[in-house]
């Protein structure tokens, strides 16, 4: 799968979400106008997104928001009551984009090779169109207030759950060999969130993100799949 490809494919545009962003919280949000609203949303995730990158979250006022998104603090508070409420948002928003859009690509994908490979493409073009949310909830967690930190690695747990069933599967069949699923699982979500942590240098090489999956399905599969019995007793993970 081409990323382009990906991209078109996806209603992951700033609007889209906030749209989507604006349906699931409508008992919060008092503008009953969407195009007003989404439009508004755009500005507040922008600016909160930006601030944080600065200097983070925690250190951000409601008067910055308001100034970054240049919104007043009344039309601010039409949307949000809090940081924290808005912290909320910006985090369940963003996970429920990943279970729609990881499920949605890999539904009718039985077989476990092609599985997992569409299942690591997914996420990293994934969190190449929304990598300032990923970097941003990466870099938040640690911030977060219990319950919300509590979601944050329920969501990370998740994901790497979906690594870790395919590669069960993949066992079961034949097509990999045994492995601890669960450790193999957090060691590739480990090479993906390198990717948008550490963008920086992969620029730097010019290196694109198609050629990074291809790169890192190369190490996943030389490792996982199912050798010759001569070949057996290499595997670098073990």
């Amino acid at each position: 799968m081409k990323f382009e490809t990906f991209r078109k494919s996806v209603q992951l545009s700033k609007e889209d979400i906030s749209r989507e962003l604006l349906a699931e919280n409508r008992d919060r949000i008092k503008i009953k106008k969407e195009k007003v609203a989404v439009r508004n949303l755009v500005k507040i995730m922008d600016a909160a997104l930006a601030i944080s990158n600065v200097k983070g979250f925690a250190s951000m006022s409601l008067r910055d928001l308001s100034s970054e998104a240049g919104l007043s603090m009344g039309a601010l508070y039409s949307y949000i009551s809090s940081k924290e409420e808005l912290l909320d948002m910006i985090q369940q928003q963003g996970r429920s984009v990943i279970l729609r859009v990881m499920t949605e690509n890999l539904e009718g994908v039985d077989d476990p090779q092609e599985r997992l490979k569409t299942a690591v493409q997914v996420h990293l073009y994934l969190s190449e169109v929304l990598q300032p949310w990923f970097y941003f909830s990466y870099m938040e967690t640690k911030n977060l207030p219990r319950e919300a930190h509590k979601k944050a690695i329920e969501a990370e747990l998740f994901t790497e759950q979906i690594f870790a069933d395919i590669i069960e599967a993949g066992v079961r069949e034949g097509t990999f060999r045994q492995v601890n699923s669960r450790l193999s699982a957090a060691l590739i979500k480990a090479m993906l969130q390198d990717w948008y942590l550490k963008r920086w240098k992969y620029e730097r090489r010019r290196v694109t993100v198609e050629q990074y999956a291809a790169s890192l399905m190369d190490i996943i599969l030389s490792y996982i799949l199912v050798k010759k019995k001569e070949e057996e007793g290499h595997g670098f993970f073990r």
